[in-house]
């Protein structure tokens, strides 16, 4: 067993400790990688998965609902923590429910239960997605920015490789090898980007950053078993949603921060404190489900 937990983790957090020197070398430019690859490969990894690899059989009803009941619960149960610890809302409660489901949720599904897992874990990250530039803009911002969700590359990615899924359609053979090779390069690109932020570790607020990482595993795994209970769902369905509960902070939060002025320092010591953290949850949790 901690044979399989080293054959998962180890591959993912070395490609995390190679973008960390990286970023130590090279501080700046991270900016730049992050948006090619939200705009440039993430959207053909979305697409090529959805219109191409989701078997017809898939029950999507759980899995929609299960991921939207962790996010949204995990901001439930965050809210009244903020609230009696006196620390910042908008600091707090995002980053328990939006977590890192594209930087580790993905590849770590994808290591962990193979290419029959992988619709699910893309299932999963459209729905927090679609949540975070939804709800998670709402608590920082205080106001809804639907143009977000309708020019985000990820999204139009998303519907139309939904509309082709739903449609029966395939994209050209010529272009398939083409989509797939851009696919290929996001997540460990991802992995890189995750490990160049972790550089910006700041310990000023580190008893926010402390609780804040505690708090969204600890909220998202309570979530996702109440979620597996209440909807009975199958045991590789209920694996991912646990492996999605237990990752840490997105590193989106802190970029939502920066743009509203919500507690970008606060957020920027939760994210890295608790993808540190990470370190030691997430091969805890893989002994656990695997």
């Amino acid at each position: 067993m901690i044979t399989a937990v080293l054959g998962v983790t180890v591959p993912i957090f070395l490609i995390v400790a190679v973008g960390y020197g990286y970023g130590r070398v090279h501080p700046d430019g991270i900016e730049f990688v992050n948006r090619i690859n939200l705009t440039l490969f993430i959207p053909p990894l979305l697409f090529f998965v959805l219109s191409e690899k989701i078997p017809a059989d898939l029950e999507w009803g759980g899995i929609v609902i299960g991921a939207a009941m962790v996010v949204l619960g995990s901001g439930l149960l965050a809210w009244p923590v903020a609230r009696g610890l006196k620390l910042p809302v908008k600091a707090l409660v995002p980053t328990a429910m939006m977590n890192n489901c594209g930087n580790l949720g993905l590849p770590l599904t994808l290591l962990a239960f193979g290419e029959t897992a992988l619709p699910l874990a893309v299932v999963t990250f459209v729905v927090y997605v679609a949540l975070h530039f939804t709800v998670g803009i709402w608590l920082v911002r205080g106001r809804l920015d639907l143009s977000l969700l309708v020019k985000n590359p990820i999204v139009i990615a998303t519907a139309l490789g939904f509309g082709f899924y739903l449609a029966g359609l395939h994209a050209p053979a010529m272009m398939l090898p083409g989509i797939e090779m851009l696919s290929d390069v996001a997540i460990p690109l991802m992995l890189v980007a995750l490990g160049v932020r972790l550089t910006d570790v700041d310990l000023t607020h580190w008893r926010i950053g402390l609780i804040g990482a505690a708090l969204a595993p600890a909220t998202g795994i309570v979530c996702a078993g109440a979620a597996i209970w209440l909807l009975a769902l199958d045991p590789l369905t209920a694996k991912v949603l646990i492996l999605f509960g237990a990752l840490p902070p997105a590193v989106m939060n802190y970029l939502l921060a920066e743009r509203y002025d919500a507690c970008p320092a606060e957020v920027a010591t939760i994210v890295g404190f608790g993808n540190l953290a990470a370190l030691a949850v997430i091969p805890a949790v893989l002994l656990f489900i695997l």
